[in-house]
């Protein structure tokens, strides 16, 4: 390519990264990926577009500066805490096992000391950035082994840190003509200086400067990466590396409650200028020297992808955890992340490893980073596949995932809830208001812990997992419903309860009305549709709103649209006996119900369910007046009179119904119950039309309320 200037340069990079990008996200691949093809092909090996090596570099130091900000801006120290000793346990544990294999791998290739160093380092350190992405993509953040893997993450997101630390230090005594012990402590020493400053600044002075600054976020987020990039160059003036400093910028504004809109501003902005890195790597990259480094390439690829899960399969099956789970976060470090890329450029700088290694680590990153990515996304059928095997790595009890669980249940339930969201949360809260029975299900720790507190039966599971139908109470439930939003899922939990023959009923939550109609079809006894239902209620308080609601005025009264909760104490009062108007001094004016308004209701008008009330009055008094509407009444026990019921009732030889039709008996209107079919000796009879004749020894099925079948049973044989 003829030489152009380097904003060219820039464009045609962009473009050919944009272009890989589209592919990439075809193919589910990180962008990571295809920024580095990116790289490669816009270098001296590929299409040749870049010249102006000093201002991508630049653009790359600054994304990079942001990257380690961002990282320390969210440092949640709190979620090691949370997640328990595996995330340290589990986190160090396979730090120091892949880096001590990972050197006799190395040393084994015959690499020099150093360089094997450094190749062990580089393999130790998996990718927060790609995991954080694939859990959310696939809704499993809040899983338990979701928050293992993300705890074990920060683990050694501060391994890498102090790795970079490490290596500086080690490089500036290297290069350095006096003692490496004196170097070392000049740059300790120079180190808690730094720390000790950024402290007096966390307490003194960032909190009120960020509060000031905070009245425009644009102020606050450049200020955000004018402090990343300026500790980042101070840290450099000491001796250290600038991502050091940019990781203690981001540490020192993470205790400001302005850190969450600072890095959701600065994502986008990290985002674009970390292509420049990766660009840069690519385009470095030197297949002349890659070519020899393809053996050890394949062997250290292959140790991550297989040997990085197996050590946190062992560790976590030894400290109690079930083998799904210990797989599940396993598959997260089973590649090396963009820390390992930056080490290995650090090393490079220094002069500690050759072009060659760097390669090497490069295209073992883009090797892993690659295959782990279709790892994780299909981890449900990898571990349906090595389940069995997967079985040496789980104790006998897992105590831990054990310990989550509840009392086992050993009366029947109502409902085994699947799913504690927010609508499965909303389920429950109105379930538990009717006095039903609930057992809770959800594989969020922070769900179960929250609902255990408040007394309900919880179970740790994931619906996903066909084993843990074996683990349900299935044969103690009446109805099971998933509040989970997977087709797939939902049939798959449809077709083990029916293999397994269970009783109970069951209810799914379809995302769509062609899922709805599909549930149906296989078997489901009733379908949520919350997005639909919510849509039309939604709708429904609108039109409402638009229609009748009258425009503000001045004078001091007040409107306010009150909906009626199914379970609010004057369900199925009137008016009249509400004595709403003598309690709090407000008025009714109108009722809304199905679409129709009434206005100014009787006395005598019936108050029902889903009814919206439009009441008027002071501010203070329609405040009152909510609460009076809709204070809540525990249902009274309908036992024997709320509930349907079927049974089968004998019809005697002798009995004066023998011969007679249905039409001349009237059954529904003598009995209170209704006639839905016939046993006749060996005959099912599910017809029933007007004509047909009752004979003696039929069988009748009937369906009524539990008193009506209580009445028939107590006189069977009719």
């Amino acid at each position: 390519m003829s030489h152009g200037t380097p904003f060219l340069e820039i464009a045609s990079i962009l473009g050919l990264a944009t272009l890989l990008g589209v592919i990439g996200q075809k193919l589910r691949q990180p962008l990571i990926i295809m920024f580095l093809a990116a790289g490669i092909l816009a270098g001296p090996s590929g299409l040749g577009i870049i010249r102006s090596y000093d201002q991508i570099e630049l653009l790359a130091h600054i994304g990079i500066a942001l990257l380690l900000f961002i990282v320390g801006l969210k440092l949640d120290l709190h979620l090691i805490r949370t997640t328990g000793p595996v995330a340290l346990a589990t986190g160090l544990g396979q730090i120091v096992f892949t880096s001590l294999i990972g050197f006799a791998i190395a040393i084994a290739l015959d690499m020099p000391f150093l360089t094997a160093a450094y190749v062990a380092v580089a393999l130790t350190f998996s990718s927060t950035i790609i995991i954080v992405k694939l859990l959310s993509d696939k809704k499993e953040i809040d899983s338990l082994h979701g928050q293992i893997a993300i705890g074990f993450l920060i683990v050694q997101d501060i391994a890498a840190i102090l790795a970079l630390v490490g290596l500086t230090t080690f490089g500036s005594s290297l290069g350095g003509e006096g003692s490496a012990y004196l170097s070392a402590l000049i740059m300790g020493a120079k180190g808690l200086g730094l720390m000790a400053l950024v402290g007096l600044l966390m307490k003194y002075v960032l909190p009120h400067l960020t509060r000031r600054l905070a009245h425009s976020l644009e102020l606050l987020t450049l200020f955000a990466i004018a402090w990343a990039v300026f500790l980042g160059a101070g840290s450099e003036y000491l001796g250290f590396s600038k991502e050091v400093g940019a990781f203690l910028a981001g540490v020192s504004l993470a205790s400001t409650s302005y850190r969450d809109s600072i890095g959701a501003r600065l994502t986008g902005l990290r985002d674009f200028l970390l292509l420049f890195f990766f660009i840069d790597l690519g385009a470095r990259l030197d297949w002349s020297a890659v070519g020899s480094q393809l053996g050890a390439s394949f062997i250290f690829s292959l140790f991550v992808l297989i040997g990085n899960p197996l050590i946190v399969l062992v560790i976590m099956g030894v400290m109690g955890y079930r083998r799904r789970t210990s797989f599940f976060a396993g598959l997260t470090v089973a590649q090396i992340s963009e820390f390992s890329l930056i080490v290995a450029a650090l090393g490079l700088s220094i002069g500690h490893i050759s072009n060659e290694t760097v390669g090497l680590i490069t295209l073992v990153g883009v090797v892993t980073i690659f295959l782990s990515t279709y790892m994780i996304l299909y981890s449900a059928p990898l571990y349906h596949f090595l389940s069995t095997p997967l079985k040496v790595f789980e104790r006998r009890h897992p105590y831990r995932e054990d310990a989550i669980d509840s009392t086992q249940v050993a009366a029947p339930v109502d409902v085994i809830l699947m799913g504690l969201g927010n609508y499965g949360s909303g389920l429950a809260e109105y379930l538990l208001r009717r006095n039903k029975t609930v057992l809770g299900v959800d594989f969020d720790p922070g769900a179960l812990d929250r609902w255990r507190e408040r007394g309900l039966a919880v179970l740790y599971g994931d619906i996903s997992d066909p084993e843990i139908h074996e683990h349900l109470p299935l044969n103690k439930a009446r109805w099971v419903i998933s509040t989970v939003r997977s087709r797939e899922i939902n049939l798959a939990l449809v077709r083990n309860i029916q293999k397994m023959g269970y009783p109970c009923k069951f209810t799914l939550t379809a995302a769509s009305e062609e899922e709805a109609r599909e549930f149906k079809s296989a078997g489901a006894h009733l379908v949520f549709r919350p997005f639909a239902d919510a849509a039309e209620r939604g709708a429904d308080a609108l039109a409402y709103a638009m229609d009748f609601l009258p425009e503000t005025v001045n004078w001091p009264i007040s409107f306010l649209d009150v909906p009626i909760k199914s379970d609010a104490a004057l369900v199925g009062k009137t008016i009249q006996e509400i004595s709403l108007e003598t309690m709090t001094g407000i008025t009714i004016l109108a009722v809304s119900r199905g679409g129709q308004i009434y206005y100014d209701p009787e006395p005598g008008f019936r108050i029902y369910p889903s009814d919206r009330l439009l009441i008027v009055g002071s501010a203070e008094d329609l405040k009152d007046a909510e609460s009076l509407l809709n204070q809540l009444e525990a249902p009274q026990n309908l036992e024997g009179f709320g509930r349907f019921e079927i049974a089968e009732i004998a019809v005697a030889a002798d009995s004066p119904l023998s011969g007679k039709s249905v039409a001349e008996l009237r059954f529904r209107q003598k009995f209170g119950a209704t006639l839905v079919g016939i046993r006749r000796g060996g005959e099912q009879i599910t017809a029933i039309s007007s004509a047909l004749q009752l004979l003696g020894g039929d069988c009748l099925i009937v369906i009524g309320t539990t008193a009506a079948v209580n009445r028939l049973k107590g006189r069977e044989p009719l």
